[in-house]
């Protein structure tokens, strides 16, 4: 009778396990493991979905680009996809600002390794300019492009892409004061309204060369400034 038992109770188990493993194995190829709360780190869920709206987001626009078309590239369920983010508008938000981190970094990084002088990094500026245009994956100015499709001010994409924006004046306000221009603020807004105007021209002409124009333009006005 205890050999019997014990027998009856293996294969009892066995079976059960059986189905345990079908019906995990089952789950698993309809929905991905929830991603922990705070996982942020190279390679996580959080920023897999960052990286993937950004590629769609620069080539596609964000309107046009839908949560569907996120997730089935990025390989990821929706149910991660609102863990970490309310909103495809919160998603558009946090992607904006990784951009602005990235983007600024390089930018300035490849700025002060043309210039040392706060005069001179004023024109290197467009010399990087031309640089990040002539790069192959260059699809123009995300704030600008998220800007003209959320327009109400108040939107808290459209308040992203004037954060970055407003972080590029205080750049250009900050070389202009170590460079001793009388009026920094001034000449901060002139050189960022060049830029800008490149940047336009680039997006209709597809003209790289014209932040050699943008650079002889802003070698004027840093001149002038400058003048004692």
């Amino acid at each position: 009778m205890s050999n019997g038992r014990q027998i009856n109770f293996r294969q009892r188990e066995s079976v059960e396990g059986g189905l345990v493993t079908r019906r995990q194995s089952c789950l698993a190829t309809r929905v991905l493991p929830m991603p922990k709360k705070n996982d942020t780190t190279k390679g996580g869920k959080r920023e897999q979905l960052i990286d993937t709206a950004l590629r769609l987001f620069a080539r596609h626009g964000y309107r046009a680009t839908g949560i569907d078309t996120i997730l089935a590239e990025a390989g990821i369920a929706k149910m991660t996809l609102y863990h970490h983010f309310k909103s495809k508008d919160e998603l558009i938000v946090a992607a904006l600002r990784r951009r602005d981190t990235e983007w600024r970094e390089w930018f300035t990084g490849r700025v002060t390794k043309r210039a040392t002088k706060p005069r001179d990094q004023l024109l290197a500026v467009f010399e990087v300019l031309e640089e990040w245009f002539r790069n192959g994956d260059y699809h123009g100015c995300s704030f600008g492009q998220a800007a003209t499709e959320f327009r109400d001010p108040k939107h808290a994409v459209h308040k992203m892409a004037s954060e970055h924006k407003q972080q590029m004046l205080t750049y250009f306000r900050g070389l202009a004061a170590e460079a001793g221009a009388k009026n920094p603020e001034s000449l901060a807004q002139q050189l960022a309204l060049l830029m800008e105007g490149a940047v336009i021209h680039m997006e209709v002409f597809r003209e790289p060369g014209v932040a050699r124009t943008a650079r002889a333009a802003a070698q004027e006005l840093v001149a002038t400034a400058l003048a004692r």
